[in-house]
């Protein structure tokens, strides 16, 4: 059963008439109705063009959390091969909110990482959302330790409302462990690749992501703070989340513009949702290109590449 966003109503309601017309037709009850099926099939696909041509930002961000774009492990199951997860810290424990290890990409070995939201009840639970802990975090400094000890290239895979923010993870270290995390990012001799490919909530989002290239979805999302949370903090009032989503820039093209980012990789119409095969043909499409174009350069250009791109975000020209 798919899922529609608030502003897609008027879609869903189109959707569910040429659901209920097939089953009569299936049925083989009264006359053909494959004449209105095919004109409600039509109008059906103008209204997704008309709903997605200007999307703003509020429901780009509506876009970036819908519950069936794929996730971590969908990427990993579809383009990655012969994945050998790694667990644990060595610190403290385990945390699933962030998933890693060892895989083979397009003949390439690589380490590879990111965010996991869950699908279902039980995996949300599991995965804590997609809300890491400083376990998570200190997990991923292990998996670039690996990476520059058998020079591999590290992949990340965004998707984070933002690091989890409560009391055990704070009695833990978790802006500590953030920041080593996103330090081992800016140190790691070998090439690194980042994609936001929905949510890119604050330190919970750089702390994988400090990469020599970041590429982002057409309607994914990177922020230093949610909207409705800036919202709540500028105007006392979580309900402004749409102006503080317009305020803050945080969409694909504005961040590219500001070099936040280094590509904007193209959606299916209707959102990554609507052709999760398709979009992760195009997200591996370009993980690909840029690893490749990054190769030959000596872990001092990689790390002086890394430092010169984030000096460079928001600088005049």
């Amino acid at each position: 059963m798919n899922t529609y966003l608030d502003f897609e109503k008027p879609l869903a309601d189109l959707d569910r008439k040429i659901a209920e017309l097939e089953n009569l037709s299936g049925n083989g009850e009264g006359p053909s109705l494959q004449d209105e099926i095919s004109r409600l099939r039509e109008k059906s696909s103008k209204q997704l063009h008309e709903l997605y041509k200007n999307l703003d930002p509020w429901r780009k961000t509506q876009v970036a959390r819908h519950p069936e774009r794929p996730h971590f492990k969908d990427y990993i199951a579809e383009a990655f091969e012969d994945f050998v997860p790694l667990a644990g810290d060595r610190v403290f424990g385990e945390d699933e909110a962030i998933v890693g290890g060892l895989a083979k990409f397009r003949g390439r070995s690589v380490v590879v990482m990111g965010h996991e939201k869950g699908r279902s009840t039980e995996g949300r639970i599991k995965h804590n959302f997609g809300m890491a802990h400083p376990e998570g975090y200190r997990k991923a400094v292990r998996l670039m330790d690996m990476a520059e000890q058998f020079d591999l290239p590290v992949v990340t895979l965004v998707d984070t409302a933002g690091a989890y923010p409560g009391k055990a993870g704070e009695e833990r270290g978790q802006a500590e462990a953030i920041a080593r995390s996103t330090e081992r990012c800016l140190t790691l001799p070998t090439p690194m690749v980042s994609v936001i490919v929905g949510e890119g909530g604050s330190g919970g989002a750089i702390g994988i992501a400090a990469a020599n290239k970041v590429l982002i979805l057409e309607h994914s999302i990177y922020s230093v703070i949610s909207p409705e949370g800036c919202a709540s903090i500028l105007w006392r009032d979580a309900a402004r989340a749409r102006d503080a989503a317009e305020a803050m820039k945080i969409t694909a093209q504005p961040l590219l513009s500001n070099k936040i980012v280094d590509e904007v990789i193209s959606e299916p119409l209707g959102g990554a949702h609507r052709d999760p095969a398709n979009t992760i043909r195009s997200v591996c499409d370009a993980i690909d290109r840029n690893l490749t174009s990054l190769e030959g350069l000596s872990p001092k250009e990689l790390r002086q590449q890394r430092k010169e791109r984030f000096y460079a975000i928001g600088r005049m020209n």
